[in-house]
């Protein structure tokens, strides 16, 4: 399916939009100052060992030090291939404090967790993964074809030298030789300068810094259906065409300047489609919804038929329901960037046919997807449990924060919950009140339902407990705050 590459820089803020059919699939973006170090190397320093966790955490001279399980430091891909090997393994026999060791991150800081890193270090290309220190040749699933994938192999098993490794991209499908070539030597000549400057210098510090944004995406994500790139400010223009240039000389041609009045992303109406993947609902075609839910243990979609009553029965509204569900839902898991835990409520069918169509259709779209996805059959129930490689903050991770009032919540407590917490409140306090005047604070709302639904109860409340009340409107207040003060009296 022809893709184009919308890469938009304004305000210290670098976004790039990957659409198909002009509809947005994937979107990226970075801040100034806040830039991924997903990919980065450091000279890292343990501070501390957790045993009962087979954990430790490392000052990488981040805000927070990074995060590594014993997993993380399989050294070589073949290492602790046997279970009972890795469970009777112990991390203190790998590391102490105060150990100075080279690490790479592989998943950035999320909440208020630290990164995640790795000692398995690894360096991209184009074509190939470089994996010093592992005698690993691996290649993308996604090539499927038997005899290239046979061909390809047998170009890195030639050119793989002892104590390294290499994973085979995508993008190597149907390359020369030579440029496979090439890029093993490229990635080989950039390990050493690595390992020469690991040598060197203060603890902690940066060895090797990923690829920018931009050129990151033109690396990882353009494909033989690539067919526009659309840049919309000069410099960035220049370094794209440079590496353009240098590394993917056959996608020049689709590089083109956008310096139209109208932003690039409005253009496209992009900021419409962000806008859209932050609600928590998503309307289907036929009258049906998605409702996605992020908490911290999994994401949650449910589907719902809403609307929809145009099946011949109702086990049909509700298949057809599912798999325009199934056929949306892919789609939403990239445009989100929604990883770890994902559970898919679809509406209960009986027709197991019905429920292997709705599988298929989601399975294909999720074969699509650049992120390692794993998911599993239909339950009884409905449901269907997958897992989504989580490596960068989801979208709403990075475009939102808790809400103030709710903390996070997504609900408030309602006007006779917070009226009935006062009147908890002032029984509380009845003694200390007794026979004086007292002063309650707390939003316009919040008066306005204690004087009208609530009277009757704040009046029987006063009389039982002999306490007499005014009330004072503050406009600062949130739904959920009060205040009840004794009223100093103007003698006193």
């Amino acid at each position: 399916m022809p893709q184009e590459l919308l890469v938009s820089v304004a305000n210290n803020e670098t976004r790039v939009g990957l659409l198909e059919k002009g509809l947005l699939q994937e979107v990226y973006l970075e801040r100034s100052g806040g830039e991924s170090t997903v990919g980065n190397i450091y000279k890292g320093k343990v501070v501390r060992i957790l045993p009962g966790m087979q954990s430790a955490f490392v000052d990488i001279g981040q805000n927070r030090a990074a995060f590594m399980h014993i997993s993380d430091m399989m050294k070589g891909r073949g290492a602790f291939e046997d279970r009972q090997e890795f469970q009777s393994a112990d991390i203190l026999e790998l590391l102490y404090e105060g150990q100075e060791l080279m690490v790479q991150v592989t998943k950035e800081p999320i909440d208020n967790k630290g990164a995640r890193i790795t000692t398995n270090l690894s360096i991209a290309s184009r074509f190939l993964v470089y994996l010093p220190g592992t005698q690993h040749i691996g290649i993308s699933q996604k090539i499927d074809i038997e005899a290239e994938r046979h061909r390809l192999n047998e170009i890195v098993d030639e050119v793989s030298k002892a104590g390294e490794g290499f994973v085979i991209r995508t993008a190597a499908e149907g390359v020369g030789e030579a440029e496979i070539i090439d890029d093993a030597g490229f990635l080989r000549t950039r390990w050493k300068i690595i390992q020469a400057d690991a040598g060197m210098g203060e603890c902690p510090r940066l060895i090797y810094e990923d690829l920018p944004l931009p050129l990151r995406v033109m690396r990882d994500i353009i494909s033989s259906e690539t067919d526009s790139i659309l840049v919309d400010d000069k410099p960035t223009m220049d370094i794209i065409r440079r590496f353009l240039a240098d590394f993917i000389p056959e996608k020049l041609s689709c590089l083109r300047f956008c310096d139209q009045d109208v932003v690039l992303f409005d253009r496209y109406q992009i900021d419409d489609q962000i806008e859209a993947a932050l609600n928590r609902q998503i309307a289907l075609k036929s009258g049906g919804y998605l409702i996605i839910d992020q908490t911290e243990a999994m994401t949650t979609i449910d589907v719902n038929t809403g609307g929809f009553v145009g099946g011949k029965d109702l086990e049909d509204t509700i298949y057809r329901t599912n798999m325009e569900a199934s056929a949306a839902i892919p789609r939403q898991l990239r445009l989100r960037n929604l990883g770890g835990i994902i559970i898919i409520d679809f509406i209960d069918m009986i027709d197991e046919e019905h429920k292997r169509q709705v599988l298929r259709v989601l399975e294909k779209g999720i074969a699509a997807d650049r992120v390692k996805c794993n998911l599993t059959q239909i339950s009884e129930l409905g449901l269907v449990e997958m897992t989504r490689k989580r490596t960068y903050s989801s979208l709403l991770k990075k475009l939102c924060e808790p809400c103030e009032v709710c903390d996070g919540r997504g609900f408030i407590k309602s006007l006779d919950t917070v009226c009935f917490d006062i009147f908890k409140d002032l029984k509380r306090k009845s003694e200390q009140l007794e026979g004086k005047q007292c002063l309650i604070m707390a939003s316009q709302a919040v008066i306005d339902h204690l004087l009208d639904e609530q009277v009757d109860a704040i009046r029987s409340l006063c009389k039982a407990i002999n306490v007499t009340l005014s009330y004072q409107v503050e406009p600062g207040y949130l739904q959920e705050q009060f205040d009840i003060v004794t009223a100093v009296s103007e003698s006193g």
